[in-house]
């Protein structure tokens, strides 16, 4: 779990709420921003935008690309090098067909396949064509997921504004009951809150959240892919090392020095 993002926003909301309550003399303050019908033209304009804007099938998925911007967690690079080398060491030791119990250790899906295509004989280009046309697909939907968020971080201050203009027309058409001022002033200015506080703290920081994931997720695939393509070529466990610590930062290397160093390396 990203406890960075979850973190985010719940101290955002907890000095919103911590605000509201010391300006506005207690419990009493909240009274203003307690406005359905802000929260209904804002959520729902954004929601039906998005809607017409990208399919249906895509919109519903957004709950799942959320999920994976919250849950999600980097695969430490380190770890993949020392699998490589551990698997390159037993490959030139008993052959390719020795690995075949150590691919059902490996809890990579992706790893897990692309060592499995050394096994089974497969060439340096079909392997290289199966993995690459695999991360094209996966920067696709990366990409269809961040402009959704985008687009939502967008759409939400746009109709927080138009909420506003709203709340405005309503207000002057009945200038004349001062009794509905006040609920009309609220309609606009809880939209023009509830828009901008959902599209520059929720949509648009998932949006960036989302890519920075999609680029880290990118990365553990380049560098597997990397190292499927030196283990098929028959590359000596130095020689994958150094080539796939290329990919690493400077800590990160010394981490796979002294893992590689000590015995016990497992598969990831």
């Amino acid at each position: 779990m990203d406890i960075a993002t979850i973190a985010g926003i719940v101290v955002f909301f907890g000095l919103t709420v911590a605000s509201i309550y010391i300006g506005g003399e207690g419990v009493a303050g909240f009274k203003p921003f307690m406005n359905l019908e802000a929260l209904l033209l804002v959520m729902g304009g954004t929601v039906c935008a998005t809607l017409v804007n990208y399919p249906l099938s895509q919109v519903i998925g957004v709950g799942k690309v959320i999920k994976k911007t919250i849950m999600s967690h980097g695969q430490d690079t380190s770890d993949l090098v020392v699998t490589f080398v551990t698997l390159t060491q037993k490959a030139k030791k008993d052959g390719f067909l020795a690995l075949q119990n150590d691919i059902k250790m490996i809890k990579n899906d992706f790893l897990r396949r692309g060592v499995q295509l050394v096994v089974d004989g497969a060439d340096q280009e079909f392997i290289r064509n199966m993995l690459e046309t695999e991360i094209s697909f996966i920067r696709e939907r990366h990409k269809g997921g961040q402009e959704i968020l985008n687009a939502m971080g967008t759409y939400a201050p746009a109709f927080g504004i138009i909420g506003t203009v709203l709340g405005m027309i309503l207000m002057l058409s009945s200038i004349d009951d001062v009794a509905a001022v006040p609920r009309r002033m609220a309609l606009a200015l809880a939209s023009a809150f509830y828009g901008l506080g959902s599209g520059y703290l929720i949509f648009l920081p998932m949006g960036g959240k989302l890519r920075r994931r999609s680029d880290e997720e990118l990365l553990v695939k380049e560098i597997i892919v990397r190292g499927v393509l030196l283990l098929q070529s028959g590359a000596t466990p130095s020689v994958v090392e150094a080539n796939l610590k290329a990919y690493l930062a400077p800590t990160e290397r010394m981490f796979v020095k002294a893992t590689t160093v000590s015995s016990g390396a497992k598969p990831a």
